[in-house]
């Protein structure tokens, strides 16, 4: 009757146990719980620089959106870009870099790096996907524009200090686990200690019961057995022989204990099933917390692992732009083409015109701005877009194609946008004419990009980019060209018909003066990129040479209008040259393909024009 009490005291103790551990799970879960979110702020004693930075693996370090609070003085600008890109425009401008958060997660970490005190502004770039512009402060929430890893730049106008007071946001990262195995260990335990009484009583009936049962004997003694010779007590041994006696041979007695307590410790009494029940709990408490902490531990690691190599894998090649941003750009183009085309102020083309198609259209202006009949360029349109072809090649030069058409284009028409460095926006190197009856090659997806092929490589094709406008330009010097059967429908080409039978026909009318024809590419201006075939289309320009001399003395040489506006006279005793830029895009199979190659866009602008 003594153990009782200590039954209740003990099941007291473990159901008072159980609810302060269950309470302190339910603590985890409410009002220990630890806040949402988490906000870290630059110190107030960063360096000053005209650029800020926020890195990637910053704006990565939690999951969830991201709030960001800046104040400054006066305008400034945020813009999103590629890791790569922010990098290479900020250079060697000296600037801080936000690249995480303090142990007690209320400061950001700063890296500061000194360089020029000043850098452009940052406004326009067409290396941003977005940018947000701002006056004072600006309450900006972090989202992705797209797959991969991207960094921040804030910046004034490049010479005045980046704003300095910034702060970050973040989601709390930080978890209960033990809040939900604390509830589960507290109800076992407070089970346990409810169920304890009646256990424990169960087990002490049984006792009794086995007690009550006959048994065998209690102790058994084993007697000293004697030899069978021996003289029993009272009897006389016969005296026909001389006696034999045996010592007795004596054996300890072996005490037996009842069946009842059979395997049981001496001094086990009412504790033992209270103990063993303790252990009991203790080793269910020791399996789900292991159980939690091992499950911990496999969900976080690989997720980890799997994550960055993934990362890894999609930035090695990474398209150079998004769609949205060839869209934005291709409009800026088409608006400064079309304001350069309805002044023929060639001054107005710089910020987006360049190379080849800065000379065609500056000379197309000129010769419009005499003679009226003059055709114009075609322009520009940027309104439908049919496909983007965009370079995974992320230095510098970069390249992208684009087909588009719209108002004003009766066929779509091939545009390529060159960007040479970083700091510098893209220009359009070159616009031409889709061939009539002529589909464009298929490209991979925007998002994926296109591989580029150096110009001299033919790994994988069947011509390397040279060597297709090598045979282009043989091809329209000679008609004869041993080349022929190399592009595809040779003479019966539109564009390749036309140069050819301009030519003829020239010869054939200029019966005083000996004509040659040159056509010559201009390796510097030629761009190859892959098709989604294992092909490649490449873009290039072609300078083509008209020179024409008089047979004899006497004989006179009269050019037309347009180019009489560059030769300064119409009439030549001495000879004249005409000079074209031609801009064309030629389709190489991939290698091993018995097909030809095939000219996909073409066209030609007159340049200049004298006199020998």
């Amino acid at each position: 009757m003594i153990g009782d009490p200590v039954r209740l005291k003990t099941a007291a103790l473990l159901v008072l146990l159980g609810l302060l551990t269950m309470l302190a799970g339910i603590g985890q879960l409410t009002f220990w719980a630890p806040s949402e979110t988490v906000t870290a702020s630059v110190p107030s004693d960063t360096k000053a620089a005209p650029l800020t930075v926020i890195d990637q693996k910053l704006i990565a370090l939690h999951d969830g959106p991201v709030k960001i609070k800046i104040q400054g003085e006066g305008n400034f600008i945020v813009a999103t870009g590629r890791p790569d890109d922010v990098e290479a425009w900020v250079g060697e401008t000296a600037h801080n870099t936000l690249t995480g958060v303090s142990a007690d997660q209320k400061s950001l970490e700063v890296s500061s790096a000194d360089g020029e005190a000043t850098a452009p502004s940052p406004a326009g770039s067409d290396l941003w996907v977005s940018t947000e512009d701002a006056s004072g402060d600006l309450d900006y929430t972090w989202n992705p524009p797209a797959d991969g890893e991207w960094s921040l730049l804030v910046a004034g106008d490049g010479t005045q200090p980046a704003p300095s007071s910034i702060s970050m946001t973040f989601p709390n990262n930080a978890t209960t686990p033990w809040a939900v195995p604390l509830i589960v260990l507290g109800i076992i335990i407070i089970l346990i200690g409810a169920a304890l009484p009646f256990i424990a009583k169960a087990l002490s009936n049984r006792r009794k019961h086995d007690d009550d049962e006959p048994r065998d004997g209690g102790e058994t003694t084993t007697l000293p057995v004697q030899s069978s010779t021996a003289k029993s007590p009272g009897v006389e041994a016969p005296t026909t022989q001389s006696p034999t006696v045996q010592p007795p041979t004596v054996q300890p007695p072996t005490v037996q204990p009842p069946a009842g307590n059979k395997g049981r410790r001496p001094g086990a009494g009412a504790e033992g099933p209270t103990l063993r029940i303790t252990a009991l709990a203790a080793t269910m408490a020791a399996v789900l917390v292991g159980g939690t902490a091992v499950a911990a531990q496999a969900t976080t690691t690989p997720e980890a692992t799997t994550t960055s190599s993934a990362a890894a894998d999609a930035e090695a090649a990474t398209p150079v732009m998004l769609e949205s941003q060839l869209q934005r750009i291709l409009e800026q183009v088409a608006s400064t083409v079309d304001a350069a085309d309805a002044a023929k102020d060639a001054a107005k083309l710089a910020p987006r015109v360049d190379k080849m198609e800065l000379q065609i259209r500056t000379q197309n202006y000129k010769i419009r701005s005499a003679v009226s009949a003059y055709e114009p360029r075609m322009p520009v349109r940027a309104t439908k877009l049919q496909s983007s072809v965009i370079s995974t090649k992320r230095d510098w030069p970069r390249t992208v194609f684009a087909l588009t058409q719209g108002e004003g284009n009766v066929v779509p028409q091939v545009l390529t946008l060159v960007q040479l460095s970083p700091r510098e926006n893209y220009k359009l190197w070159g616009s031409a004419p889709l061939q009539p009856g002529t589909n464009f090659p298929s490209f991979p997806i925007p998002r994926n990009g296109t591989e580029p092929v150096p110009a001299s490589d033919s790994t994988g094709l069947a011509y390397s980019g040279n060597e297709a406008l090598e045979i282009l330009s043989e091809m329209l010097t000679n008609p004869e060209s041993p080349n022929r059967s190399k592009l595809a429908d040779g003479q019966s080409s539109p564009y390749i018909a036309g140069a050819l039978a301009y030519q003829a026909d020239t010869v054939k009318n200029g019966t005083s003066a000996n004509f040659k024809f040159t056509h010559t590419p201009v390796t510097n201006q030629t761009v190859v990129l892959k098709t989604a075939d294992g092909g490649a289309v490449v873009v290039g320009r072609l300078d083509f040479a008209f020179e024409g001399t008089p047979k004899a003395a006497g004989d006179k040489l009269v050019l037309e209008d347009d180019s009489a506006v560059f030769a300064g006279g119409k009439e030549t005793t001495t000879g004249m040259v005409l000079n074209f830029a031609e801009s064309v895009a030629v389709y190489i199979p991939p290698a091993g393909s018995a097909d030809p190659m095939k000219l996909v866009a073409a066209t030609r602008g007159l340049v200049g024009a004298s006199f020998k």
